[in-house]
């Protein structure tokens, strides 16, 4: 191997490539694995939690807008340093603030101060950032024809973590009981432990760095400094009709999902539907989400990145017609809500690869942490709004809303198919 810039690495044969593209696919999907099972265990119990602490009811929704904000505010930090330095870094930051945050809310709900809970879950959001720009990690060093399938891997592995964490969250309660802790913060405390662990894992197995690596790859007309920044990110986005497209895929889908996802619970309890019933429907939706992942990325390498995102569409349209319109059918409402994991799949696999494949290599990461805050900012926004919609309206209402957000994108995407023009590099996946 040829030393290069930073102590990243460049192999010699493309079987030393090969082999390297593997080990980083399951560091990914290790560090995706115990992430995603940090996050779902604290997030379990998030509202209880904020519910306990402040005394109020009507103050437990914000404990998981904290978290979102927590990820949309630091996605651009973490993006700086990851163009600076490269992904190890930025992830071992990410889940170390992650820990921290953990940490914060243990000691919050033991002082019983609400304002310190909310800043620890704030930090606690850091994690999400890490599992978010893990499959921007798996892309790196992946061929152009299968950037979508390495990004679906390691969104795939977040299955293992998100249907294990509300699972353990009960004993994790328990074990802290004797300890004068909250057993709503017992979740927290095993995700900061968590969390610890993921960033070891990153700092001592994700050696060469994935991006430093595909940069010493990259032609030397990709290499200038002057490229890695977050205005030369921005203004990569801002040059490209496709880049701009995959941030409004990746954006819209999110804010339909997490819109419609976080009020469902409601609608099926005032429908009748006991909590077992509702944990079905959400974890039906989980699944949807994730474990289809692979084959929305191998539809996307298939057909192109535009196909993809005509496929979230459809699959997001369908969704929010089924659940819009159920009532009391409960059978309806869970088709519903498995349909719109998958159009959030589908979105954001082949939103995430066009980004990737329409900016110039030393400006992704940037561009792909400017994606991370519009997809959170967003989806923050859309949760907050979902509420007061069906508060003043109704569920159904929420869903026609949620349709009208797909308009917007499927026009930008017929547009941007239309005006393509020439055969350039990386237009087939397109």
């Amino acid at each position: 191997m040829t030393s290069v810039e930073r102590g990243a690495s460049v192999p010699v044969t493309p079987q030393d490539l090969a082999a390297l593209r593997r080990r980083t696919s399951a560091v990914l999907i290790a560090t995706q694995i115990l992430g995603g099972l940090g996050v779902a265990t604290g997030i379990a119990l998030a509202a209880v939690l904020a519910k306990e602490v402040s005394g109020t009811e009507s103050l437990s929704g914000l404990a998981p807008t904290a978290t979102v904000a927590g990820t949309a505010v630091l996605s651009m930090p973490l993006a700086a340093l990851m163009t600076a330095r490269g992904r190890r870094p930025g992830l071992v930051l990410a889940y170390l603030i992650g820990a921290l945050g953990a940490g914060v809310s243990v000691v919050a709900a033991r002082a019983g101060s609400f304002p310190l809970l909310l800043c620890g879950l704030a930090a606690f959001g850091a994690a999400s950032s890490a599992n978010l720009q893990a499959r921007f990690a798996a892309a790196d060093l992946a061929e152009p024809e299968q950037r979508a399938r390495a990004i679906s891997l390691v969104v795939w592995a977040t299955t293992i973590g998100a249907v294990i964490g509300p699972n353990i969250a009960a004993p994790a309660g328990r074990s802290v009981t004797g300890l004068g802790i909250p057993a709503a913060a017992g979740p927290f405390l095993w995700a900061a432990g968590i969390f610890l662990l993921s960033a070891v894992v990153v700092a001592v197995l994700l050696r060469p760095d994935p991006l430093l690596t595909a940069r010493a790859l990259a032609p030397a007309e990709e290499r200038t400094p002057e490229g890695r920044s977050l205005r030369a990110g921005v203004a990569a986005v801002a040059a490209s009709p496709r880049a701009r497209l995959a941030i409004v895929a990746v954006a819209v889908a999110h804010t339909a999902m997490v819109s419609v996802m976080s009020m469902t619970p409601v609608d099926l309890e005032h429908h009748g539907a006991g909590i077992e019933l509702i944990g079905l429907v959400i974890s039906g939706h989980i699944a949807g989400m994730y474990a289809f992942a692979p084959l929305m990325g191998r539809l996307s390498d298939r057909l192109g990145r535009l196909s993809g995102i005509g496929l979230a569409v459809g699959l997001l349209a369908c969704a929010v017609f089924l659940a819009g319109t159920a009532g009391g059918r409960h059978g309806q409402t869970a088709a519903g809500l498995f349909v719109l994991g998958l159009g959030w799949s589908a979105g954001l696999v082949s939103g995430s690869a066009l980004l990737t494949d329409s900016v110039p290599q030393a400006a992704r990461a940037a561009a792909q942490g400017l994606s991370d805050l519009v997809m959170n900012a967003s989806a923050g926004i859309g949760g907050a709004a979902a509420g007061l919609v069906v508060a003043t309206a109704s569920y159904a209402w929420l869903n026609l809303f949620a349709a009208c957000l797909l308009l917007p994108l499927a026009a930008l995407a017929l547009f941007t198919r239309s005006g393509r023009t020439g055969a350039v590099a990386g237009d087939r996946q397109a």
